[in-house]
């Protein structure tokens, strides 16, 4: 039974001393069969430990309803890293960050207007215990002190940053502790005196986060806690991408520099990310500082395993570093994955939103618009329909509070765009009207993503937030509908045409052997794809960077398969090309 202990300058296991090398790989942004193959990579090299979160926004989709099947099958990605000797660290959240949709936490909670989220809230911590309860009961056996390789568990996750209830951290705690998580418990926090003052405990180990400088960040972290021994739980050796933005590259010999310093400071290590996967659906979060910046859909991370899970020569630098300081790691067969350009596919049908509203929903009729989260949505799209009746002078027609991007369509054609990544672009929209005339006012909103850090955490209701206004004079009656695209079963597809506006689009192509693929959309905009019924994420080609999605060769299957394209500004393409290439800008 492996026990993980610690003095003041080493930590132990089972008494001896032990220097935690350790990667993070997401289970939930990695397809269940490439799981043994990314960690076997992580073993090779030279690596001891995984480390990863946990999602309750995709445990718990819908409260009191648990879901730990398929990708979310974490018993089964512990159980793997057992079988090929390696330790885990849990990091169990209930907020987790990683640039995923609201940083974990699930949008439900905010169905409840007098819920105060991560803080010593009764009602809060009611909800994150009985997550905690189903999610324990999954990885019970694995714990270390029941035998198995989960050596640490974090207690929540970079709270300094947020907020200082020392009773809220303890009170996770006793949630471990109350449902027999045997292993060390920890915090990481940023290497200042404000975030480590605010997000630890002095009963527990702290651990800090950060990228660079690693020499004096552990010793700002051994001067801060000089009875424990120093680690980096997040060794920013890459970062992610927002819409808009470059992508960003770190080089790999600055990364090998950094992680030698913090060895040789006595440190240890977990690389945040050692794969980063990919933000599967509309798994992406968002950022808010000056602006809302949402999360690309690919967590490539410029991670010593690209997003496909090749070993890049960051890979083989940081092997070195290992290798000059422990020893040859013994050899693996491990090799990158096959790559395939299936060419391009016409899309032949097509599917108009508009003339399919009641094959995608059931509308709710509202007084004013209602958020997503007062209809018990989590992701997707909403749409608000209703009519505005004559006579009236020529008017500005405005939103108030777009929650992320709302297009507008007057009478069935698209007039203007909300965007709130820009928010000084706003449509110049107006409206007159005689006697007896009418305009049906269409607003389709998609959910860009939740904020996952920061502040803005508890304020990120979706759809719209606000009204609906005509001048001065608010608008009521609306038909609200959610739209998750989660079954595409019942539109009534139509031969296909470029057209504006927001439209699905459908091809047929066939595959002789299955092969990891890109799926490049030139000539569209922005949208998501759907293959065989799993949605891989959104594109953005306006904003960029990234101009491809990522097609695991596990989704495919021999024969025919199936590609819908949901368009939602227009395009002049009725065809996708599927290359052996990745584009990340």
């Amino acid at each position: 039974m492996p026990k993980l202990t610690y003095d003041k300058d080493n930590f132990l296991l089972d008494g001896k001393p032990f220097t935690i090398i350790s990667g993070t790989i997401h289970y939930f942004r990695v397809f269940p069969e490439y799981w043994e193959d990314r960690l076997k990579k992580l073993k090779a090299c030279g690596f001891n430990t995984v480390e990863t979160y946990t999602c309750w926004n995709f445990h718990e989709r819908k409260e009191g309803q648990f879901d730990f099947t398929g990708i979310l099958d974490i018993a089964r990605f512990i159980r793997i890293a057992q079988e090929l000797g390696l330790y885990v660290i849990l990091r169990p959240g209930p907020y987790i960050c990683a640039e995923w949709e609201f940083g974990g936490l699930p949008s439900w909670l905010l169905k409840y207007n007098n819920i105060k989220l991560r803080c010593n809230d009764p009602l809060y911590l009611s909800k994150v215990e009985r997550y905690y309860k189903a999610l324990i009961e999954q990885v019970r056996p694995y714990f270390a002190g029941n035998g198995g390789n989960i050596i640490m568990t974090q207690i929540e996750n970079e709270y300094g940053s947020y907020g200082d209830d020392k009773d809220y951290l303890r009170a996770v705690a006793k949630i471990y502790e109350d449902n027999g998580v045997s292993t060390l418990y920890f915090t990481s926090d940023g290497p200042t005196y404000f975030m480590l003052g605010g997000g630890t405990l002095p009963e527990y180990l702290a651990t800090a986060n950060f990228g660079s400088k690693g020499k004096q960040n552990l010793d700002f972290l051994k001067a801060f806690r000089p009875e424990q021994p120093v680690m980096c739980c997040e060794f920013w050796n890459g970062w992610f991408d927002h819409w808009y933005e470059a992508h960003h590259v770190r080089e790999g010999d600055d990364t090998a520099r950094t992680f030698a310093e913090m060895l040789d400071c006595n440190g240890s290590v977990n690389f945040y990310m050692f794969h980063g996967g990919t933000n599967f659906g509309f798994g992406n979060g968002a950022n808010f500082t000056d602006a809302y910046a949402p999360t690309i859909t690919s967590y490539d991370y410029d991670a010593p395993l690209s997003e496909a899970g090749d070993m890049t020569p960051k890979y083989y630098e940081i092997k070195a570093v290992i290798e000059e300081r422990f020893g040859k790691v013994p050899e693996m067969d491990v090799h990158n994955s096959p790559k395939a350009a299936y060419g391009k596919v016409a899309l032949t049908e097509m599917a108009p939103l508009l003339d399919n509203l009641d094959a995608l929903s059931v509308p709710v009729k509202a007084a004013a618009p209602l958020t997503m989260e007062e209809m018990d949505q989590d992701f997707g799209f909403i749409h608000y329909s209703s009519v505005i009746e004559g006579p009236c002078e020529k008017l500005p027609l405005t939103i108030d509070g777009v929650h992320d991007r709302a297009q507008i369509f007057l009478d069935g054609k698209l007039a203007g765009i909300i965007n709130r990544c820009k928010p000084t672009e706003l449509p110049d929209l107006q409206i007159q009207l005689g006697m007896n005339e009418s305009v049906r006012v269409d607003i389709f909103v998609e959910n860009m993503g939740r904020v996952n850090y920061g502040k803005k955490i508890p304020g990120e209701r979706k759809g719209i937030t606000g009204g609906v206004f005509l001048g001065q004079r608010e608008h009521f009656g609306w038909d609200v509908r959610s739209i998750t695209c989660d079954d595409l079963s019942q539109l009534a597809w139509q031969p296909s045409e470029a057209r504006e506006g927001t439209n699905f689009y459908k091809g047929i192509f066939t595959v002789d052997s299955a092969a990891d693929t890109w799926v490049r959309l030139d000539g569209f905009k922005k949208g998501i794809v759907i293959i065989n019924g799993f949605n891989l994420g959104r594109y953005w080609n306006d904003a960029g960077p990234q101009k491809t999605l990522y097609v695991p060769a596990p989704l495919l299957k021999e024969g025919e398969n199936e590609i819908i394209v949901l368009e939602v500004d227009g395009t002049g393409s009725l065809e996708v090309l599927l290359t052996d290439t990745p584009d990340l800008g």
